[in-house]
């Protein structure tokens, strides 16, 4: 069997074998350690994370670098451990081992809080709240004061201007997606997190909501999502990472990975020839 190297980021610059046709690219280790360029600023890093559940290894020794005002794409089959890792960057969930900084501090930290917006792959609404009284009360939650023209604009932003003064329980699935992204931006954060955040969504619903995820990025706000939906990722992500039974394939850039292909293509064929030699 024949394995190619793909570069991976940690606290050094680490190589793992996968089984995929790609070759190394100078280019890409370049964009990483070169120290002259802004881009090299990182301002979400992860080192050496692992989470046990029981006797189960869920996440393996992650290690990443997440350059700010950037959007990286997690990605990875389903139970291979993206959301726990989400829910550990945003504090929900503690690491059996490793370490998490953003800006210099734990995700856990009130300051830091109080940057993070994360949106769940499930969001939980209370059904006898409208819209507004619901992102009213998230807003509450955190110490920057809002107005009700934020929380109006916000909704309006999100497309849910003529749904405001209507309870949850009466909102679609794909209205429910749009409240729980405009929940993650009710804080004004410079990280925002997001679990599968175009699920659900008809397609006028995702193109909206990636236009607000390019308009974040243009703001210089720092966006990591999983997603499923790879057309959308490779669309919208300057980088991503591929988790495979909870450790890490490959980090860096789109381009690099797919080397001309399309990005489902790379990355079924990429899991489908890892799964053969297991």
């Amino acid at each position: 069997m024949q394995t190619n190297t793909f570069v991976t980021l940690s606290s050094r610059i680490a190589m793992i074998d996968l089984v995929a046709s790609a070759s190394t690219d100078r280019g890409w280790i370049w964009l990483h350690t070169h120290s002259q360029t802004n881009y090299t600023i990182r301002m979400i890093e992860i080192q050496n994370l692992s989470k046990n559940i029981g006797k189960r290894r869920i996440v393996n020794d992650l290690s990443l670098s997440i350059k700010k005002g950037t959007v990286f794409g997690f990605l990875g089959p389903n139970g291979a451990g993206k959301t726990t890792t989400i829910k550990m960057l945003v504090g929900l969930n503690r690491p059996t081992s490793g370490s998490i900084q953003i800006d210099g501090k734990a995700p856990t930290d009130s300051i830091t809080r109080e940057t993070i917006g994360f949106m769940p792959e499930a969001p939980y609404f209370y059904d006898h709240l409208t819209g507004l009284e619901f992102l009213r009360f998230c807003g509450q939650l955190f110490h920057t004061p809002k107005t009700e023209d934020d929380y109006t604009s916000l909704l309006h932003m999100v497309g849910l201007s003529e749904a405001k003064d209507r309870r949850v329980t009466t909102y679609s699935k794909g209205m429910k997606q749009r409240l729980g992204f405009a929940q993650a931006l009710v804080n004004d954060p410079e990280y925002v997190f997001l679990d599968e955040p175009l699920d659900g969504l008809d397609p006028i619903g995702r193109r909206e909501l990636k236009k607000i995820i390019v308009g974040l990025k243009k703001e210089g706000r720092t966006i990591f999502f999983n997603s499923h939906i790879l057309f959308d990722t490779e669309e919208l992500c300057d980088e991503i990472g591929i988790l495979h039974r909870g450790s890490l394939l490959y980090a860096g850039p789109v381009t690099t990975f797919t080397k001309g292909h399309s990005l489902e293509e790379a990355f079924v064929t990429t899991i489908e020839n890892l799964d053969s030699t297991i």
